[in-house]
């Protein structure tokens, strides 16, 4: 809390309980996650300072190779094709499942990675296994990222995908996705694509989105060190992406965009140990109050990401699923 701040609530020091009202894989995920001490690992390590490019190269490259790695555990079984493809300024992953549940329908995906990691390998294997989980022709976006290229550059290459996109899926049958910073990137280009006089999709999936680089909700100060995956602050990843743009600009904090007319039905995720859980649930608000169609899931004690493959995680994907199908006007999967 800063000091120009007055009043608040004071809470007594004390260790906060891993719950037993969450699955026991869950449960093993925090607990793998925090020190002896209880410190959330995640909170050792800082990021740069906007202006340090070296440490931003050095963080990126050990962060991706983290993504690829996790990411590469779960591929064993991932059948899906890639194919990578460039339109305009944007690179692309296009992966196509073995048994699609719908041949003419597309979802964009937006990876997550605090608008700076997850790009390259890691965003190519996110594609196939998306493509996997739900049946469905999937575009994963390789947007162009900071020190080099700050915003509007990955917001540029968003648009440019999904140009492609439309060139190819009617609009009815494509929906966007986006985790993290790819929910802030998703929810950005549907505004924009909007103020650009685009067709939006027919559905957009939010999960835990970063839809408020000002980070100016409650779940921000009530939820750090709560949250093992995303313990604190990611303003230096912020003004490092806005390059001197005002972080409340929709394109930036689509938190503060007008929604009405015609923002596509929306599903939103997040966790109750989430940072971002005030991004979320005011976005939510905010969809409703324009009168948009938009359904919110909140899961018990869960951090910013999921658990890592927890039931939980899978909860989610069937909740995620039953969603594309409904708003893509699928009507079952293939027996």
């Amino acid at each position: 809390m800063s000091d120009d701040q007055q009043g608040g609530v004071k809470l007594p020091q004390r260790l906060l309980p891993i719950p037993a009202s969450i699955s026991p894989q869950a449960q093993a995920a925090l607990r793998r996650m925090v020190n002896a001490d209880g410190v959330p690992v995640n909170a050792l390590h800082a990021m740069p300072a906007p202006d340090d490019l070296d440490g931003w190269q050095r963080v990126k490259a050990g962060a991706d190779a983290w993504y690829a790695e996790s990411l590469g555990e779960g591929l064993a079984a991932v059948r899906a094709g890639v194919q990578t493809i460039a339109a305009g300024s944007a690179t692309i992953y296009v992966a196509h499942p073995a048994q699609p549940i719908s041949a003419d329908c597309a979802l964009v995906d937006l990876h997550g990675g605090a608008l700076v990691f997850g790009g390259g390998d890691a965003c190519r294997a996110s594609t196939r296994l998306q493509a996997d989980q739900y049946g469905l022709a999937c575009y994963g976006v390789d947007y162009r990222m900071p020190p080099e290229h700050p915003y509007p550059a990955a917001l540029d290459d968003c648009l440019a995908a999904y140009r492609h996109v439309l060139a190819h899926h009617a609009p009815e049958r494509i929906a966007v996705a986006g985790r993290s910073a790819g929910g802030n990137l998703a929810a950005a280009l549907l505004l924009r694509a909007r103020d650009e006089g685009l067709p939006l999709p027919a559905a957009v999936v939010l999960l835990s989105p970063e839809a408020d680089l000002t980070e100016s909700g409650d779940s921000f100060a009530l939820n750090q060190l709560a949250d093992v995956v995303l313990p604190g602050s990611l303003m230096a990843n912020n003004l490092l992406y806005a390059g001197g743009a005002d972080l409340a600009h929709p394109y930036l904090s689509p938190l503060f965009g007008d929604f009405a007319p015609g923002f596509p039905p929306t599903l939103l995720q997040s966790g109750t140990r989430d940072l971002f859980l005030s991004n979320t649930v005011r976005m939510h608000r905010a969809l409703r109050g324009a009168g948009i169609e938009a359904e919110l899931h909140v899961f018990e004690a869960m951090p910013h990401g999921g658990f890592m493959g927890a039931p939980e995680d899978e909860e989610l994907v069937r909740e995620v699923a039953r969603f594309l199908r409904t708003r893509l006007g699928i009507q079952s999967k293939p027996s």
